[in-house]
């Protein structure tokens, strides 16, 4: 299934197809595999050249092991993965590497992912060791102007990460991230271990950068608001599967899927005088998210779903666009065959 139109496909830079990473499971004396856990279930979307594409869902829905799937950080168990009009799903390790420094990641935690016994200068320098062939003095001032770009000062490259503060470490991962001029960068929750103050920051700053360096990027968050911010579509996940996906605006204003219009009533609103909040009835879901080794028949969400019937438990929907772009996995709104 493809929900790539035909019109669109020479301005696509990644498009994944079907793709499924399933962990085997162990058990027995001998740890044989008695069955496997289904991080990511048949999943499929593209992304524009200079897009920002946000997927969100909860905790163990499959968002950040998607995102390494796509950097082949983990290998896919099936599917196509294309970069640049190129299949890299199975690409060998050496003929993977010159495509390292189109593909960056920035992490969630700055400071985890920032070697401590490491200046500024040699982590944001290291990845042009990796993959270039600049000189000593051309890798210092490519760094130095990064530095810059990102925000901080062209001293702060002999400090060491502890010498900075959260926000100031996530632009240090920033740096090192667009080092290597990359086309597309994966964001995993690049800003929820920050302070609400200096989120806003950190996202300007990468709506910034975006429209300097001509970036597309992969942006992953469990904070829908965070997501309305930066993202042009939004793609929600459910245990491996993406249920619903359109541009920020339709899928904002008008959610079709039960689990996307229940993540949106759950975003807190301030009530004013001046600005009253809606008086939209929330949707609370019941019970925790499934386990992947062992998810329900039929459509994932029924057995947590207020508006799910008998076709739920048999038949699993497919993702149908039911508006131009507006793309929906749901048996509310497809005919029985």
């Amino acid at each position: 299934m493809t929900i790539l139109s035909k019109e669109s496909a020479q301005d696509v830079l990644v498009d994944v197809q079907n793709v499924k990473k399933y962990f085997p499971i162990k058990g027995g004396i001998l740890k044989r595999t008695i069955g496997h856990l289904k991080a990511v279930d048949d999943v499929s979307f593209h992304i524009h050249k200079g897009e920002t594409l946000g997927i969100v869902g909860e905790s163990g829905s499959g968002k950040s092991t998607l995102g390494r799937v796509i950097l082949r950080l983990l290998d896919p168990t099936e599917g196509s993965i294309q970069f640049s009009g190129t299949e890299i799903s199975h690409l060998k390790r050496r003929h993977f590497r010159p495509y390292r420094r189109d593909m960056q990641i920035v992490f969630q935690d700055p400071f985890a992912s920032l070697n401590s016994k490491m200046s500024v200068a040699e982590l944001i320098e290291e990845p042009l060791l990796v993959q270039t062939s600049l000189t000593r003095l051309e890798r210092k001032e490519k760094a130095i102007e990064i530095i810059e770009k990102v925000g901080l000062r062209a001293a702060d490259r002999l400090k060491y990460p502890h010498e900075f503060s959260g926000g100031q470490r996530q632009r240090i991962s920033i740096a090192r991230a667009l080092i290597t001029n990359p086309k597309f960068v994966i964001c995993d929750e690049p800003v929820s271990a920050l302070d609400v103050s200096i989120q806003a920051q950190v996202l300007n700053l990468m709506k910034d950068l975006q429209e300097d360096l001509g970036l597309t990027y992969l942006f992953i968050a469990h904070d829908l608001s965070v997501v309305k911010h930066i993202s042009d579509r939004v793609a929600v996940m459910y245990l491996g599967r993406i249920v619903e996906i359109a541009d920020k605006h339709s899928l904002y204003s008008n959610p079709l899927h039960p689990y996307t219009q229940a993540l949106l009533t759950s975003i807190p609103v301030i009530d004013t005088d001046e600005n009253p909040a809606p008086k939209e009835e929330k949707i609370k879901l019941t019970g925790d998210l499934p386990n992947p080794a062992n998810p329900p028949s039929g459509c994932t969400f029924r057995t947590r779903c207020p508006l799910a019937h008998d076709r739920c438990a048999v038949e699993r929907p497919e993702l149908t666009e039911l508006e131009k772009g507006h793309f929906v996995s749901c048996h509310l709104y497809t005919q029985e065959k």
